[in-house]
């Protein structure tokens, strides 16, 4: 776990710094050096050896830093070049690359998008807020929230794979692993889901929104809030059925997370709309930083130390430490419903 939170900590304190640039200096030169010095440390990490996996940690921290510069500014462009539903739908597909990769072609597409740089706030129409982010509790508000989906998917990306294979042994169709790597198909299978469903809940997030529009104003912060709640009832159902049918468990999964991921472009969306042109860069920037100080940078932590907690007088059971990690992890759907609330904030807050 050392290269991934050395590169979620990078990520988070470099953020900031890209932010407040991009606000202020020459974004096309800061996000085409982010680009290359990222792909530069991301190639020659290829190269390392095992003996030298200081090195490969040390790498994983770079390439945060250079990522951030990319996510702190690639969508205050796109904020800067279209409005109101197209928006969101650009947005979209900018953020399709979260499941897809972005190791792949987002670089690619950003090396040639920066040759074509609008000036701040080109397209802006919109009413704002006040210039600052803290008296901003729109953006305040949002970015918490934004935070409670952070630390789900933290924790999940860890945590479940380990959870369902408990469950196989508990329901005897796998031996208890007792290595410290353990071969499991259901890596594989919680990837390959995860996958799918950032790209559903992506395009069906954009999708609703802009449906919902038609009738309210507000339908940003509201259809980030129902989605919220719909994640949370059916990530419960997990640990539910888990102990029973793991076919069960995966379909939570995919409802769950499809419903969780609907927020990513929205979230968004929401913060081009409430934070003025020559901020944005900056508001992204501290929206990251929040999402993973608050979210997945301490969240797998947690869910194991908890875990630990739970089933340490009961260390030889495999029933208790199915059922340990599965008790610690109902803290996430609990943190997702706070989001539901600072949602709902948010919806009484955005115009």
């Amino acid at each position: 776990l050392r290269p991934c939170y050395l590169f979620i900590c990078s990520f988070m304190v470099a953020a900031p710094i890209f932010g407040y640039l991009g606000d202020r200096f020459n974004r096309k030169v800061i996000l085409s050096c982010g680009i290359f010095f990222w792909s530069i440390v991301t190639l020659l990490s290829s190269f390392i050896s095992k003996e030298y996996f200081w090195l490969f940690v040390l790498s994983r921290g770079l390439v945060g830093i250079g990522e951030s510069s990319y996510s702190s500014i690639s969508p205050t462009i796109i904020g800067d070049l279209f409005t109101s539903n197209t928006r969101t739908m650009m947005l979209s597909v900018f953020y399709l690359a979260i499941p897809l990769g972005r190791d792949s072609w987002t670089r690619t597409a950003g090396l040639a998008g920066s040759s074509f740089l609008p000036r701040r706030g080109g397209a802006f129409k919109s009413k704002q807020r006040a210039g600052w982010l803290v008296p901003n509790r729109s953006y305040v508000f949002s970015s918490l929230a934004s935070a409670a989906v952070s630390f789900a998917t933290g924790a999940f990306g860890i945590w479940i794979p380990g959870y369902l294979f408990r469950a196989r042994v508990v329901q005897k169709t796998a031996e208890a692993c007792t290595k410290e790597i353990c071969s499991s198909t259901d890596s594989m299978v919680f990837g390959a889901i995860t996958c799918v469903t950032g790209l559903l809940g992506v395009v069906i997030g954009a999708l609703t929104t802009r449906l919902c529009r038609q009738k309210t104003e507000r339908a940003d912060p509201l259809v980030c809030a129902v989605s919220m709640l719909g994640s949370a009832i059916f990530i419960c159902l997990i640990f539910v059925v888990a102990k029973k049918s793991i076919i069960g468990a995966y379909v939570c999964i995919f409802i769950g997370e499809t419903l969780l991921f609907l927020n990513w472009a929205i979230t968004a969306d929401i913060l081009m709309f409430v934070v003025i042109p020559t901020r944005r860069a900056t508001a992204v920037a501290f929206q990251s930083f929040t999402s993973h100080l608050l979210g997945d940078a301490g969240s797998p932590y947690l869910i194991g130390l908890i875990s630990d907690a739970l089933q340490q007088k009961y260390t030889t059971s495999a029933l208790w430490r199915f059922l340990s990690l599965g008790y610690a992890l109902m803290l996430c759907p609990f943190i997702i419903v706070l989001g539901v609330f600072l949602n709902n904030s948010s919806l009484f807050m955005y115009y």
